[in-house]
C-alpha cells in the first residue's frame, strides 16, 4: 500500500539555498521578467526509487491537488494504479508559485509537477530536463480587478502599479493585455502572491491586480470592479501542465500512460458527479463552492492527455514568451510532449 507522506516543505528545502545560488541566475529586475535563468548540469543517473515526489501549487498548503488527479486520490483510485508500477510511496510538496516549483526541479527534489503552462515552458526553454505528459486544465481565466474608487478601464492603468505573481499564467495574460492595449511601457508590474496582492488592493496600495482562479471571483464578490478578463482574449487563456523529469521517466517509462488513464477516468467521474467534485474542491482549496463554480467549469478538464485547444494555447504562449525574451530559447512542442501521435498546431502571432 502506498503511504502518503506529509513533508514539511520548508524543512526539506531549507538546505537548498546555497545550491540554488550555484544553479540559478536571477532574472533581471524588469517588472516583466517571468522567471529565473537556470543553468542546468547533468548528474549521474540516480538509483531506482519506489517513491514518487509530486510538486503542486497550493496557497492553502494542502496535501492533495485540486484537479482530476486530486479527485482520483480522493476517491481512492490513484494509489492502486501506482502500486502496479512498483511505486510504493507518494510524497507531495507544495509550492507558492511556478518559479519555486522550477527550482525544486533543478534541485531534483520532485519527479512530477502539476502547474501552469507559463513556468513549465520557461523551465523547458531554460534547459530543465522535463517531458510534458498531460494538460489537466485548459482555458483558465484570469481577472483584472481594480481598487475601489480607482481605474475603470485598461487605459486608466497608465502610470499605475498592477500586481500579479511573476512567472504565472496571470502574468503572461497581463503582459499580453497591456501590449495589446499599447500601454505596456507605462504600467509598473509588481510581483505579489495572490494573498499579498489581495491585501494590497484592499488597502489601495496598488491600482489593480491580475488575479487567478478563486481570487478573482472572490474579490469581485467583495465589490472590486472587474475591468477585464482573459476570457475576452481567447489567446491569453491559461492551461495547466503536468511534467515528468527525464530521470524519473527513465525509471518508470510506463508512468505517463498510466497517469493519463487515471486522469481520463477521473474526468469522467467528475463529469458524472459535478456537485460532489465542487464539494471536494471547496474542502481542499478552502474557497466556498459558489466561488469555485464562478472560477471554472468542469468542461475545462479534457479527458484526453492533450486537446486541440490546449495545444493551441500552449504553442501561442511559447511563441509569446520567446518573442518577448521571457523564455531563454525556443523549442518544438513535439520534442517536449511525450506522445508521438500528437500533432502540434501552427499558431501565428
Amino acid at each position: 500500500m502506498i503511504h502518503f507522506v506529509q513533508p514539511a516543505l520548508f524543512s526539506r528545502l531549507a538546505t537548498l539555498g546555497a545550491f540554488f545560488l550555484l544553479l540559478l541566475n536571477t532574472a533581471c529586475s524588469s517588472s516583466q521578467t517571468l522567471s529565473k535563468e537556470v543553468a542546468v548540469t547533468k548528474t549521474e543517473a540516480p538509483l531506482k526509487t519506489s517513491t514518487l515526489h509530486l510538486g503542486i501549487i497550493s496557497a492553502a498548503n494542502t496535501q492533495t491537488p485540486t484537479g482530476p488527479i486530486g479527485w482520483a486520490m480522493h476517491t481512492g483510485k490513484f494509489k492502486p494504479e501506482l502500486e502496479k508500477l512498483g511505486i510504493k510511496q507518494l510524497m507531495i510538496l507544495n509550492f507558492r508559485n511556478g518559479p519555486d516549483l522550477n527550482e525544486a526541479l533543478v534541485a531534483e527534489k520532485i519527479d512530477v509537477g502539476i502547474y501552469g503552462d507559463t513556468p513549465a515552458i520557461v523551465a523547458k526553454a531554460n534547459g530543465i530536463q522535463t517531458r510534458l505528459i498531460s494538460q489537466e486544465q485548459v482555458g483558465q481565466n484570469a481577472w483584472l480587478l481594480a481598487k475601489k474608487n480607482g481605474p475603470r478601464s485598461i487605459a486608466e492603468l497608465k502610470g499605475q502599479r498592477v500586481a500579479t505573481s511573476k512567472g504565472s499564467y496571470m502574468h503572461r495574460y497581463l503582459i499580453g493585455l497591456l501590449k495589446k492595449s499599447g500601454i505596456a511601457e507605462q504600467v509598473t508590474i509588481v510581483h505579489l502572491l495572490p494573498s499579498e496582492a489581495q491585501a494590497a488592493l484592499e488597502r489601495g496600495d496598488i491600482a489593480a491586480i491580475a488575479a487567478p482562479t478563486n481570487t478573482g471571483p472572490l474579490l469581485a464578490s467583495k465589490g472590486f470592479p472587474v475591468i477585464d478578463e482573459a476570457v475576452k482574449h481567447p489567446d491569453l487563456l491559461g492551461t495547466s501542465a503536468t511534467v515528468i523529469t527525464e530521470a524519473f521517466l527513465a525509471q518508470y517509462p510506463d508512468l505517463p500512460k498510466k497517469w493519463n488513464q487515471i486522469k481520463q477516468q477521473a474526468v469522467k467521474d467528475i463529469k458524472a458527479n459535478p456537485e460532489e467534485y465542487y464539494k471536494f474542491y471547496s474542502q481542499v482549496s478552502g474557497y466556498p463552492i459558489d466561488i469555485a463554480k464562478a472560477s471554472f467549469s468542469i468542461k475545462q478538464f479534457p479527458e484526453e492527455p492533450f486537446s486541440a485547444q490546449g495545444l493551441g494555447l500552449l504553442e501561442g504562449t511559447k511563441k509569446f514568451l520567446v518573442s518577448q525574451k521571457l523564455a531563454k530559447s525556443d523549442f518544438k512542442l513535439k520534442d517536449w510532449i511525450l506522445s508521438a501521435d500528437v500533432d502540434t498546431p501552427r499558431v501565428s502571432r
